[in-house]
């Protein structure tokens, strides 16, 4: 059989769009609260486009199936609730000039059903460049597609979804130990994008706000032992770095002066930010091997003692770094040995010399 020439093809494809149009525009006049059958009858074309001036060509193909399975379509969500300003067919024409002022008009409705999750997300870093005229920064819309129901697991979808605006940092992410976890093992208890960010609140990273936070983040996690024990990990990591003079410093500058920035290494400085590996990979920057490197980068004039001696955030005992511990353990004893034989030795000559003292007066008095 022959194929029909294309000018007949794209003809009945016009044809078609057009009864299909004539039938939702006689048989239903959208109104505010209509069924959505209504919009969908045009919409699920696969065909239906809108150009912009600029040439700009919008897909607005909507896939019934996948909008009743989204969390609108379970709920009833009206389309008119969010496209207040369609009322009747044709639609009335477009006052933007691209898909992204559209876009950018629009995403406020969603204020009306989610007003303390909008209005959380106007002090967000995104919020903030919109506000400062980077009209590519994300909006609701670019992170919750109102149309279509997730495919996966949220916690899947989230890295993939912030991978949009986020490219690089996606493909550092997805190579990392969490990445990698997540992403080839659907492991959910590895941390992504949100975890760290937030989700309505983004904190701009680059602050030192953020930056002197940052340890207690990755404490949510290495600081959980039920759920470090599952992974053989130490659970002792926020611990033992507070314990030593980087966390100490770190946390006194969190706690009084979270403004002031210090130069005292906070997690992601020695273990990478989206691209940190487990220790034993000789790609880590904490690999034994990669250390001293790490090191040097605050300390240049360091040698390869000075990174050997790192315990790796274990408590030392006598199954891991034995001699460290039996040292620790010694002086633990000998000092408040010493200072308690001295204190004693004190008390006693005190005590001695007060004897004596008051014996010889006591001797002149009865002379």
């Amino acid at each position: 059989m022959e194929r029909c020439p294309p000018w007949i093809s794209a003809l009945i494809g016009s044809l078609a769009l057009l009864l299909a149009l004539s039938e939702s525009a006689t048989a239903q006049q959208p109104e505010a609260g209509m069924d959505n059958a209504a919009c969908l009858a045009c919409h699920s074309n696969p065909s239906i486009t809108y150009q912009f001036p600029s040439g700009e060509v919008w897909p607005l193909t909507i896939d019934p199936a996948s909008f009743d399975a989204s969390v609108h379509g379970q709920k009833g969500v009206r389309c008119t609730a969010c496209h207040t300003d369609i009322t009747g067919y044709p639609h009335p024409p477009l006052t933007v000039a691209s898909r992204r002022y559209y876009e950018l008009e629009h995403y406020k409705s969603c204020e009306r059903c989610h007003p303390q999750v909008y209005r959380e997300t106007l002090d967000s870093v995104h919020a903030r460049q919109i506000a400062a005229g980077n009209w590519a920064a994300a909006i609701c819309t670019d992170c919750h597609d109102p149309h279509r129901a997730p495919t996966q697991p949220p916690r899947l979808e989230i890295p993939v979804t912030c991978s949009k605006c986020h490219a690089a940092i996606y493909n550092e992410y997805r190579e990392s130990v969490h990445g990698k976890a997540l992403i080839e093992a659907d492991n959910l208890d590895v941390p992504t994008c949100t975890d760290c960010h937030g989700v309505h609140t983004q904190e701009d990273p680059r602050t030192t706000r953020f930056r002197l936070n940052s340890p207690k983040l990755c404490a949510t996690c290495h600081a959980d032992p039920d759920k470090m024990a599952q992974y053989g990990l130490s659970a002792d990591v926020f611990d033992t770095y507070v314990a030593d003079f980087h966390g100490t410093t770190v946390v006194l500058f969190e706690r009084q002066s979270p403004d002031l920035p210090t130069n005292k290494p906070v997690c992601y400085d020695c273990h990478g930010v989206h691209n940190m590996k487990s220790a034993k990979d000789p790609d880590s920057q904490v690999y034994r091997d990669n250390l001293l490197k790490t090191c040097q980068r605050c300390h240049p004039d360091a040698s390869a003692n000075f990174s050997s001696s790192w315990l790796s955030h274990y408590r030392p005992d006598a199954r891991r770094f034995p001699l460290v511990f039996f040292v620790d353990l010694f002086y633990k004893i000998f000092i408040p040995a010493v200072i308690g034989f001295m204190g004693l030795y004190v008390v006693l000559d005190f005590s001695g010399r007060v004897t004596r003292r008051w014996r010889r007066r006591s001797s002149e008095e009865a002379e």
